[in-house]
């Protein structure tokens, strides 16, 4: 199991590039998975998360 903070840092280095791809959604999706659900960290990306989402669909629409 990763730490909160490895978690952190491989969320920075999975989108430092811009590009958004859905493997790059799924990877974020699996480190979300890592978190427990009562985690702050967990909370804030899944909400970054959500909005990549929604720029992908206003894209793509």
């Amino acid at each position: 199991m990763l730490t909160e903070n490895q978690i952190n840092q491989s969320w920075r280095r999975l989108f430092r590039g811009g590009e958004l791809s859905d493997q790059t959604l799924q990877k974020a999706e699996a480190l979300l998975e890592e978190l427990r659900p009562e985690s702050p960290l967990r909370h804030r990306l899944q909400a970054e998360l959500d909005e990549l989402r929604q720029r992908v669909c206003q894209r793509q629409g």
